[in-house]
């Protein structure tokens, strides 16, 4: 079995439990995560990879992190994450790529994340629930952060807090990679 299917396979099982677990039918999830009834469907039947942005809302919507719908084993206290196990949500073939580090439930979901960023690359995300804070700090280049439609520069050493209820994109518009790390804090659902 490949990473892809084990992620796959893993995404599946945890998906339908987090969904039964919060007592969600596939109309209600679909309506609070804005995905289809037919996406999650392929999902829950692990007929689909879906994509990074479509992962996210069902996460958000469930009010877990993304560790926890890709973990399928519910660790003890103490989580170590070796490197070679960090879970890579993005890519790109310039060498971008963002890698989940570390996550936890504590007071609601709790992201840690590797980004590189080449030159000339973007990611995008949607809206995260009302709530949700993204701390980035810059650990090489510049990066070029747009929030809510209004542009920021963040150099090397430059850490960033900011709500991620709105649009935002992560850009690299300079000529060296750009690296940093991030935290996301989600609320727990209510």
């Amino acid at each position: 079995m490949t990473d892809l299917d084990q992620l796959t396979q893993s995404l599946a099982r945890n998906l339908k439990r987090w969904r039964n677990e919060r007592g969600f039918t596939l109309d209600a999830l679909a309506a609070r995560a804005g995905v289809s009834r037919g996406m999650i469907i392929q999902i829950e039947q692990a007929r689909t990879n879906p994509s990074v942005g479509t992962t996210v809302k069902l996460a958000d919507a469930l009010g877990v992190s993304i560790t926890t719908l890709l973990d399928y084993e519910q660790g003890p206290r103490v989580t170590f994450v070796p490197p070679d196990q960090a879970v890579r949500m993005w890519s790109t073939e310039a060498g971008s790529y963002t890698a989940l580090l570390v996550g936890t439930e504590a007071n609601g979901p709790l992201e840690m994340w590797q980004w590189r960023l080449m030159p000339g690359d973007e990611s995008s995300s949607d809206p995260h629930p009302s709530g949700t804070v993204e701390l980035i700090h810059v650990t090489t280049g510049e990066l070029t952060l747009v929030i809510g439609g209004e542009t920021h520069t963040a150099p090397v050493g430059t850490s960033v807090a900011f709500e991620a209820n709105t649009p935002h994109t992560y850009r690299n518009d300079s000529t060296a990679p750009v690296e940093m790390t991030m935290t996301v804090s989600v609320p727990p659902a209510r």
